[in-house]
């Protein structure tokens, strides 16, 4: 049977047609033996999850972080505190257990041994004043040996332990500020490539079986850092596949609903699942494994396969029970004849080849876009999903129609009969919903839409960028991570929020420069002083007590010595191992311990820095200061001359937790707003190339417009901040949101074609895809939905955001498209079409 002349196809899509449907059994058999292939590369699979895929490594304070890295550490640490849940620390058992989880802590193999701090390592001393001078040794005495059976802990015992641990400064950072409890510090061996990459899942089960083997007999064991949020992680991640099954049982059956076929509803999920097959096979070809971060890719694959799968079957079902368009009346389209199962498929396939690959497109497009983030993760997350919505115009628009071509469908007239009740039954709200067309229902629903992103607009703007939240944003908040972290925080002035400002100064500047010594200490008083800040730590600050116990401890000579001899033995005791110092005395962190991550908190203390260095000329551009420094106090040192500038402090941000989540938040506040720009060019280039009007494609963009502001309100409301991932649902909202829009255009340009009135060809579209647009929407949301009840916060904040983005952008289309249709396209139309009689 020949086409009807409206179908018109272009000379592309003839020519696919022809090598598609011509070669039907080939086309099967290739898609059967990569399938194959790609379902044994995704078997080989492996979680794999990265601190330095995390950050943006060209940020500038990112490369202060690679560029000290090796000298003092990364923001790769682990602490674990042993509480006593009597709040008194002091008795064998304690001691005993705190001893033992050292010695376990230090055991693993990914621990840096020379870095990590207890009070039984040798790293933690204490120092005292006496009358021949100095006096210190182990804060634990070699006498107190609670794991040596018979031995009996004294209150002298305790006593002195007591007192050690004033005289060490260790209280509020080993030792709870109650005494209620003391802390492990590990820090992790710095991250590398190959043998050396470290396995945070490996870690986060170590310590785990820390806690497990000791957390007893009135003691809780709290573990934070990294790694372990990780482990935590990828164990809420795990029951994705628990959601991924609720997923396709849920779509099979909405799709069984609406098309009342068991055949047809299997069919669309097999070649989605055909493209989450092959999506995790590439992944493993390209030489990526699956982070628990992304996790959630598959799902939206699937969704995305199945709701432009179901355009396929809405499309074949019109043709093999109608022979073309179901507009007319129910005596009309009773009167139609449909066509065999083959010519069905081809007549679908050359229909939604263009748009429906002009819809995928938009979707890689929506993926792509977000490589503008120099973050690892996210490069891996937009290759491999823009490689699956790339696989699902294959799977969708070559393999589903030719699937189809060989269905025969039972009880044909009883499913006919469905169809022409699916097509009559709203009629009602689809003459309502045509009225928007009128050119003064659509200048009153231009006006609404105007405002409300006006309003949407203002209040997305309050949207805070980074956490909102205390906590492990990506955790809920009765996590046991989150709960670890609270406590840690209460009782500790100290945590994983960590903040290292890199001092650059002259070699041995901490013995020959009082100036820059001096600077380092103002800074220190200066950021003790910011709100937010806990505890500063720094070397000149420890000069200072070393000083006055020089002089029998008076507080007033607890000041930085001017006299190079004096500053010499104020600084000498301290080794690189105490984190103060490099091995040249070249580079001094100030450490700055904050009370939690919050993106006003790491503005505020960022800010302050920022602020202390502009006012006193502490910073240079460029990683070389302290070479270029050396050199010239090496020159001079060798000429006999004076260096100008010789005590110069440049302050390097930044190190430590706070320095990656303030590189973070600085790569998503400068990118937000262009990735969207570039995200709304490419979609409107699309549509322009597809349906050739610049009018046409400002009426299906716009609504996106809208619906991305609403979101940013919603993430107001919702006290959810934009972080690296919520910036990737926005981007996904777009670009998988404008297929609504693309379809139902694409429809209504059908009947434009063939003379109808905009009013007119508008209800044939919602009357034809009207339902299909529905149940899409529905797909997605439901293929999303489900993730709100994850374990994982982060996952959870997604599913809500893209239920909300794939509904309203449904909504929006169906409303302000034939608004903007009316004044943009046909604003001078007579328009006097009515609707026909239900």
């Amino acid at each position: 049977m020949s086409a009807p002349s409206h179908y018109a196809p272009g000379a592309f899509t003839r020519a696919a047609e022809r090598l598609v449907f011509g070669n039907r059994p080939l086309v099967l058999v290739v898609f059967a033996a990569i399938t194959a292939v790609m379902l044994y590369f995704a078997s080989q699979l492996q979680v794999d999850a990265g601190f330095k895929k995390q950050i943006p490594l060209e940020h500038e304070y990112m490369q202060t972080f690679l560029d000290y890295e090796q000298e003092f550490g990364g923001a790769n640490r682990v602490l674990l505190a042993l509480v006593a849940e009597d709040g008194n620390m002091f008795d064998r058992e304690f001691f005993s257990t705190l001893e033992n989880i050292t010695t376990e802590v230090l055991s693993i193999p990914e621990v840096d041994d020379s870095r990590s701090r207890s009070l039984y390592t040798p790293n933690v001393r204490f120092v005292e004043v006496v009358e021949d001078g100095f006096a210190g040794g182990n804060v634990i005495p070699n006498e107190f040996t609670p794991n040596v059976p018979g031995f009996v802990a004294s209150d002298e015992h305790f006593a002195t332990l007591r007192g050690n641990i004033v005289k060490s400064g260790v209280l509020g950072r080993l030792v709870a500020r109650d005494w209620s409890g003391a802390m492990v510090w590990a820090d992790l061996i710095p991250e590398g490539d190959g043998a050396n990459k470290l396995d945070y899942q490996k870690v986060a089960e170590q310590f785990e079986a820390i806690r497990q083997r000791h957390e007893k007999d009135g003691h809780k064991v709290h573990i934070i850092g990294f790694a372990k949020m990780v482990g935590d992680i990828a164990d809420g991640a795990r029951s994705v596949i628990v959601f991924f099954a609720l997923t396709i049982a849920f779509t099979w059956l909405l799709l069984f609903l609406y098309s009342t076929s068991v055949k047809l509803a299997t069919l669309t999920v097999l070649s989605a699942l055909v493209s989450v097959v092959w999506m995790l096979g590439a992944l493993r070809l390209m030489g990526f494994g699956i982070d628990p971060m992304n996790m959630l890719t598959p799902f939206l694959i699937f969704a995305i396969a199945v709701s432009h799968g179901e355009q396929m079957i809405n499309r074949f079902r019109g043709e093999i029970f109608f022979g073309g368009l179901e507009d007319g009346t129910v005596e009309e389209l009773r009167a139609r004849q449909g066509v065999p199962a083959e010519e069905a498929a081809r007549l679908a396939f050359r229909m939604l080849l263009i748009p429906g690959a002009v819809a995928l497109v938009a979707g890689c497009i929506g993926f792509a876009t977000i490589l503008m983030i120099p973050i690892r993760i996210i490069f891996e997350l937009a290759i491999t999903a823009t490689v699956g919505v790339a696989i699902t115009i294959l799977t969708d628009l070559v393999l589903l129609p030719v699937l189809l071509s060989y269905t025969r469908l039972r009880n044909m007239e009883r499913k006919r009969e469905y169809r022409l009740r699916q097509l009559t039954r709203f009629d009602r709200i689809w003459a309502l919903l045509a009225r928007l067309s009128r050119p003064g229902a659509a200048a009153v629903v231009i006006l609404i839409g105007a405002v409300a992103w006006f309003f949407a607009e203002s209040h997305g703007d309050k949207v805070m960028i980074g956490d909102a939240q205390e906590g492990v944003a990506e955790l809920r908040p009765e996590a046991r991570y989150n709960q670890d972290a609270r406590v840690i925080t209460q009782k500790f002035a100290l945590g994983v929020d960590i903040l290292n400002v890199i001092a650059e100064a002259r070699p041995d500047a901490c013995t020959l420069s009082y100036p820059a010594m001096e600077t380092i200490d103002r800074l220190a008083w200066h950021l003790a002083n910011v709100e937010g800040v806990q505890q500063v730590l720094s070397l000149p600050q420890a000069a200072r007590l070393v000083n006055a116990g020089w002089n029998d401890g008076s507080v007033r000579w607890r000041v930085l010595p001017r006299d190079a001899d004096s500053l010499r033995v104020a600084t000498q005791g301290f080794e690189t191992d105490s984190g103060l110092l490099n091995g040249d005395c070249s580079a001094i962190p100030v450490t700055a311990f904050l009370a939690d991550h919050r993106a006003e908190t790491i503005d505020r203390v960022i800010g302050a820095v920022r602020q202390f260095r502009d006012d006193n000329g502490a910073y240079a551009e460029g990683s070389d200061f302290r070479s270029t420094l050396a050199a010239q106090v090496a020159e001079a040192e060798a000429s006999g001359d004076a260096v100008a500038d010789a005590d110069r402090v440049n302050l390097r941000l930044a190190t430590g937790s706070i320095g990656v989540a303030a590189a973070i938040n600085d790569t998503v506040r400068s990118v937000e707003h262009r990735m969207l720009y570039f995200l709304y060019g490419a979609v409107f280039l699309m549509c322009l190339l597809s349906f050739r009007s610049i009018l046409a494609a400002l009426c299906i963009v716009l609504p996106l417009v809208l619906v991305t502001e609403l979101g940013h309100s919603l993430m107001v409301e919702m006290d959810i901040g934009m972080k690296v991932n919520t910036l990737t649902v926005v981007a996904l909202g777009v670009g998988i949101g404008v297929d609504y829009a693309i379809y139902i255009f694409a429809r209504m340009r059908e009947a434009l074609n063939q003379g109808r009135t905009l009013t007119e060809s508008y209800f044939i579209a919602l009357k034809t895809t009207g339902i299909a647009i529905f149940y899409t929407a529905l797909t997605l949301a439901v293929g999303v939905a489900t993730w709100i009840f994850s374990e994982l916060k982060f996952q959870a904040d997604m599913g809500l955001m893209l239920t909300f983005m794939f509904v309203v952008n449904m909504v929006a289309a169906i409303v302000f498209l034939p608004a903007l249709c009316r004044w943009l396209l046909r604003p001078t139309e007579k328009d006097g079409w009515t609707p026909p009689p239900v």
